[in-house]
């Protein structure tokens, strides 16, 4: 394959966030004296934008309930650290060695932009990724918007992109936005979900992300 851009996924897929967002949902319920939510419930939404994501757990709530649902979702999210998220083993590396092999890089995350810029000052990322879009500026997972707009901002092709998530979510962007994906099982969706949309592969990690790119890629810039 010959590539220019290589767009991540952030939660599940570069950092484990996976506890901590599901504990944040659950207690944002609990503020709100709603039923408990149970942690499957939490998991199925990963990915999403968080508007998304509360519609899909609170079908029936009005928008005025959903409003305050993430506004305490963002709150303890944002300001409570007592479940800290670590990326994941291999991340830094990964991305350092295709920064360095002249891949553009890129996040398309169902994250906000305040909770992004907090993840990306948290662990110094910033500076390696020349684009990044959330749900809260553009359209969400599995709307193809995001990809779109980093493709036009970067100036990339759909055919010179690739996607890297752990949802159907990101799969399903992908193929929205005619682009190849590559799919990882650390995060949230088991490989069994990430093989009905036939990503190229199905990797247990990071690293192995990096092996397949060495072996069946090639950078064009």
């Amino acid at each position: 394959m010959n590539l220019a851009l290589i767009v991540f996924d952030w939660d599940g897929t570069l950092m484990d966030s996976e506890a901590r967002i599901i504990a944040c949902l659950q207690t944002a319920f609990s503020d709100l004296g709603l039923p408990e939510l149970q942690p499957d419930l939490a998991r199925e939404v990963i990915g999403l934008g968080l508007d998304e994501a509360l519609a899909r757990l609170l079908p029936q709530g009005d928008a005025a309930l959903r409003a305050e649902l993430a506004h305490r979702y963002r709150h303890h999210f944002l300001g409570d650290d007592q479940i800290p998220s670590e990326l994941f083993p291999g991340a830094r590396e990964t991305l350092s060695w295709l920064d360095e092999q002249g891949y553009l890089l890129a996040v398309a995350t169902g994250k906000s932009r305040v909770g992004l810029n907090q993840s990306l000052a948290k662990t110094g990322l910033a500076g390696i990724f020349a684009a990044t879009r959330t749900a809260d500026e553009t359209r969400s997972k599995p709307h193809p918007q995001m990809l779109i707009e980093l493709m036009e901002t970067l100036g990339v092709k759909p055919s010179e992109t690739l996607m890297v998530g752990d949802t159907e979510y990101d799969l399903e962007m992908a193929r929205n936005a005619g682009v190849a994906a590559l799919a990882v099982c650390h995060g949230v969706h088991p490989p069994d979900r990430l093989l009905a949309w036939r990503p190229l592969a199905c990797l247990d990690s990071l690293w192995a992300v990096r092996a397949w790119l060495a072996a069946h890629a090639r950078c064009n810039r």
